[in-house]
């Protein structure tokens, strides 16, 4: 008999815990680059994601009363809004980005905090990205943090009290996929807290081997909505990270030099 996996129940049996509240989708989407609100709602909403990264400095949260508002088409009372750093290229600016999140969100303290070092490479400023998560965790904010795929560095942020540590997989926006599985592996088999990769992602099979290291989730932007169809493409997404986590669940079979054959040769009948 062929016993169906209840693919929402399995979610629910395993979430995704991150400062303390659980969620049942382990994709994490960006809400920028769409062609406009619409696709950013649908593409969304097609992702099944329940969190929602928004750049402060780039998004209308009602700073902006004349201009369409994000948290119309995407409500804070249905998902859980990330503010994000992007853009800033110093630890004071990005201290103040997220304190200008938590005043637009009624006091929000959950937010992703990225430094860069380069605007070629995008690749983050790790000791001003150390300096800035010093800060904020002592001002009382639940910081998950963007950074290299270094194991130090990753341990390092863990220990100071970030509640998710986030390497990349290759430079943002790049599509380039998984470049150092290695190095997220080692990161995953020492983590304290919940591992996502940020950054690289290009298409289904790169989050899908993401979640068959062992990442606890997978955040991605680009790799939705530059995407031809961004709908369809968050759809593949969902589905991907799902494969990938049951698969780290399932354990796979071990990697041998030569073949074996599906069936056994013992019992044979001639």
């Amino acid at each position: 008999m062929v016993v169906a996996v209840n693919t929402m129940q399995e979610n629910l049996n395993d979430p995704l815990v991150i400062a303390g509240r659980a969620y049942r989708s382990r994709l994490l989407v960006g809400t920028g680059k769409y062609k406009d609100m619409d696709e950013t709602r649908r593409a969304v909403e097609a992702s099944g994601a329940e969190i929602v990264t928004v750049a402060i400095r780039r998004t209308n949260l009602g700073q902006n009363p004349n201009e369409p508002n994000l948290l119309d088409v995407l409500p804070a009372s249905k998902y859980t809004y990330l503010p994000n750093t992007a853009g800033c290229y110093s630890a004071e600016d990005a201290v103040r980005t997220c304190r200008l999140a938590r005043e637009l969100l009624d006091g929000h303290d959950l937010v992703k905090l990225e430094v860069l070092g380069d605007p070629k490479t995008l690749y983050p400023d790790i000791p001003q990205t150390l300096a800035a998560a010093e800060t904020l965790i002592k001002d009382g904010f639940k910081v998950m943090v963007y950074t290299t795929d270094d194991p130090i560095v990753a341990k390092r942020f863990a220990e100071m009290g970030c509640v998710a540590v986030m390497p990349l997989a290759a430079p943002i926006g790049s599509g380039l996929g998984i470049r150092n599985p290695y190095n997220i592996r080692f990161i995953v088999e020492e983590a304290k807290v919940p591992i996502l990769v940020d950054a690289g992602v290009g298409t289904a099979s790169d989050a899908a081997i993401a979640m068959e290291l062992g990442c606890d989730g997978v955040l991605m932007n680009t790799a939705i909505a530059a995407a031809q169809n961004p709908v369809l493409m968050a759809a593949a997404m969902k589905k991907a990270v799902e494969a990938g986590r049951e698969a780290y669940r399932a354990g796979r079979m071990p990697r041998k030099q030569f073949g074996s054959p599906s069936s056994p040769l013992g019992g044979t009948f001639f």
